[in-house]
């Protein structure tokens, strides 16, 4: 499997990642031996960043996880998280600290690879939103402090929030990386203006990471599973999700999936599912791309799609055409 480096932080890793949260499941409600399984399986076909967090299933994902590595005893990159609750805002280097040492322990690891905010990046903060100065002026010092502790080696954030509040934390230069959202359905992290993404807008963001030479994380890479074309969900996935693409409702990210179905037909992918993961490691900026699964027969799929390598450029060019008409359809 094709390796890139992760930004400046010199890591090697895998175009596929293994996403370990709870939309695909596995890690979170498979059962032991699946999920030790999978893992091998993955390590196998080239795999070596895992992504996982503190929230996914309450931690049990990383005590899975945690359980699984002290088995096999693979040489892999992970990767945790801290979502700061809004009742924590008073105390942000000490939430960060405990959660940190928790997820250590739940892991079975005397530190990470790399630690990362989980909340979104917003203007306001409301709720568990943190604002750029929180980010910069509170969480970035707590996260130095870990590093210098040898619990993390490197740190980044999850940018999701509001697109001038993202660009402030990203041009700061001051994370080493980004999970950026990013997929067939809503390209605008990528793109140079992306009207009509309201809700979803990231603003060229990919521009701003490359120019931070920060390692990206790609994520959202299926929509939230949308781009498998079908409503669909394995039982051990998350039984409703919130729509991530370029519609107003998770069936009509479906539904603009199923438009994309002429270019399988014509050969340039053999399923919606391969396009997908194709168009995201086309970008030059993306490291590696995030795809969470709740079956072996899904790593495997990802893994052979992820092998074709990124898609050809007459490809590119036809859906790039297609995208404008979904933002020039009403939401």
């Amino acid at each position: 499997m094709e390796r890139r480096t992760l930004g400046r932080t010199g890591l090697d890793v895998s175009v596929l990642g293994f996403g370990c949260g709870a939309v695909g499941g596995l890690m979170v409600r498979g059962s032991p031996g699946d999920q030790e399984r999978a893992v091998a399986r993955a390590i196998e076909l080239g795999i070596s960043y895992f992504d996982t967090a503190a929230m996914y299933g309450n931690g049990e994902s990383e005590r899975n996880l945690g359980r699984v590595m002290k088995s096999l005893g693979p040489d892999i990159r992970v990767g945790t998280k801290v979502r700061i609750p809004a009742g924590e805002r008073n105390r942000v280097a000490a939430a960060v600290t405990t959660s940190l040492e928790a997820s250590l322990q739940r892991l079975q690891l005397d530190g990470v690879d790399l630690f990362q905010l989980h909340n979104h990046i917003t203007a306001e903060g409301s709720d568990s939103d943190l604002t750029p100065e929180i980010v910069l002026g509170e969480v970035v010092p707590a996260f130095e402090r870990l590093r210098e502790q040898g619990k993390t080696r490197f740190y980044g954030i999850t940018a999701v929030g509001d697109t001038a509040a993202l660009h402030r934390a990203v041009d700061a230069r001051v994370f080493d990386t980004a999970q950026v959202s990013y997929n067939l359905l809503n390209p605008s992290a990528g793109t140079k203006v992306a009207p009509g993404y309201p809700a979803h807008d990231f603003g060229n963001l990919l521009a701003h990471t490359k120019a931070a030479d920060m390692g990206v994380i790609a994520i959202r890479v299926l929509a939230a599973g949308a781009l498998s074309g079908t409503e669909q969900r394995h039982p051990l996935g998350s039984p409703s999700v919130e729509p991530i693409g370029s519609g107003s409702s998770y069936r009509i990210d479906v539904e603009r999936a199923r438009r994309l179905e002429p270019l399988v037909r014509e050969g340039f992918a053999d399923t919606l599912i391969e396009l997908a993961i194709r168009f995201v490691i086309s970008h030059d900026a993306v490291s590696t791309a995030l795809v969470g699964i709740s079956t072996l027969e899904h790593l495997e799929h990802a893994a052979a799609a992820a092998n074709k390598g990124p898609l050809p450029r007459e490809a590119i060019e036809r859906i790039v055409a297609a995208q404008q008409s979904f933002v020039g359809e009403s939401r």
